[in-house]
């Protein structure tokens, strides 16, 4: 019995720990969204997009392209304002742990098991920049697949910061339909390979 109950306190510890870990970062990352209006950008690119590639007719749909330029570019200057404001973040503050579950002060303990929320939030601005500069020449349709991919890689790295990886590949399982994998093959391969040398494999 006194072992049970051991293993019952250590468990009720552990998990306030995490929820408690887990708001402040949540608070942490609010703090610096707020400032900028990225969701509601995001949230009406993905909706121009799918009404873009919804339309058959060229004549119907290249003014909907044009209409998302202005957005396109608006989420790329506040994604690089974003990282240039997080690369002021504390060293320890910025950890996210790489295992798929959230464990309590494994970012402080084990900081070989953490990569730097800062540089990632980086290869993200750097990798929506460029492909809204369409350096690779695409076309529209795979432009807009690839920035689309950018923004959902975006949104599961601000989950696994604030939860953790499986929770954040969950919701972009729920939510978009689309497995973490998926996403990262979908990406360019510039910031395919900066993500995974620095987060690791999927």
């Amino acid at each position: 019995m006194d072992t049970y109950l051991i293993m019952l306190a250590l468990g009720v510890g552990a998990y306030v720990m995490k929820n408690v870990e887990q708001r402040q970062r949540i608070g942490l990352l609010s703090g610096y969204l707020r400032k900028y209006q990225l969701e509601k950008l995001m949230e009406n690119l993905t909706e121009g997009y799918l009404r873009a590639l919804g339309e058959s007719d060229p004549q119907r749909s290249e003014p909907i392209w044009r209409m998302l330029v202005s957005t396109e570019q608006s989420v790329a200057d506040q994604m690089g304002r974003l990282a240039a404001d997080m690369a002021h973040m504390g060293e320890e503050q910025a950890r996210v742990l790489r295992w798929p579950l959230a464990v309590p002060l494994a970012t402080r303990w084990l900081p070989a098991a953490t990569f730097d929320l800062r540089q990632l939030m980086a290869i993200h601005a750097k990798g929506f920049a460029s492909a809204v500069h369409n350096t690779a020449g695409l076309g529209r349709k795979e432009q807009a697949y690839t920035l689309s991919a950018e923004l959902f890689l975006f949104q599961h790295t601000c989950h696994w910061f604030c939860r953790s990886k499986a929770v954040a590949s969950a919701r972009l399982m729920a939510r978009q339909k689309t497995a973490h994998a998926q996403v990262l093959a979908a990406v360019s391969p510039q910031t395919r390979q900066a993500y995974t040398a620095l987060v690791g494999a999927v």
